[in-house]
């Protein structure tokens, strides 16, 4: 922050938080912040989740729920990537979602992987790293797995243990992130399902781990949650 925010707006404590008053306080950072401090920041303020595959953990989004529900905040998640999050949303509500499936393909050099998988190499063009459910992803790549997180997210009834993730190395994707996202409704009278089929390309720098276009769309939901009221839960924005 040296150079770049004046002295007087740097918090360098957390436990500092309550003195300056905060309306809404917004991660960027890493899932680390969110498993240590989301609920701490809960007492003071309504939260913005810039992680959201810090969520695949089931004690941090419990003690997040309890938080919300004692402090009166909310629990806002920015969707980021994830294309058509309200329509996912609606048909869960409806009870018409059958599956949902999310790949994120970019170059290698755009991953920021953990455990098993940090040592994982690709095979040829196209390597598919990980393929299950997306709360298994979530702490291998907690930084490639937003998206998919976001979409568990808007998927309650199937939830992270259901929707399916899927990470890929692609050697020929250097300036660009590719999410496909797929769902399954309900069959119509002729027996095919209903089936949706996005496919979003986003820019971005060679290595980097975020596109271009998600900058803009974490902007607009930090503008969207700033005109909502506080009410307890989790909620996409």
């Amino acid at each position: 922050m040296a150079g770049s925010v004046p002295p007087a707006l740097q918090l360098r404590d957390l436990t500092a938080l309550e003195e300056r008053h905060p309306d809404l306080v917004v991660e960027v950072a890493h899932p680390k912040i969110i498993h240590e401090s989301g609920a701490q920041i809960l007492h003071h303020a309504n939260l913005l989740v810039g992680s959201p595959s810090a969520l695949a953990d089931q004690t941090t989004e419990q003690q997040l729920l309890e938080a919300s529900k004692r402090w009166g905040h909310t629990v806002f998640v920015a969707r980021g990537a994830l294309w058509g999050s309200e329509d996912i949303s609606r048909l869960d509500a409806a009870g018409g979602l059958q599956s949902l499936r999310v790949t994120m393909a970019t170059h290698p050099d755009g991953f920021r992987l953990e455990g098993p998988l940090a040592a994982a190499h690709s095979s040829g063009p196209r390597t598919v790293l990980y393929e299950g459910p997306v709360r298994g992803l979530c702490p291998l790549a907690p930084r490639n797995s937003n998206t998919m997180a976001a979409a568990a997210l808007a998927a309650p009834s199937l939830g992270f243990d259901r929707v399916i993730g899927v990470l890929v190395a692609d050697l020929s994707l250097t300036d660009m992130h590719v999410v496909d996202v797929e769902l399954l409704g309900p069959p119509g009278p002729s027996g095919r399902s209903f089936a949706v089929h996005t496919h979003r390309e986003n820019p971005a720098q060679p290595g980097a781990v975020t596109g271009s276009a998600t900058v803009t769309a974490f902007w607009h939901s930090l503008l969207g949650c700033c005109q909502l009221s506080s009410r307890p839960g989790i909620h996409l924005c």
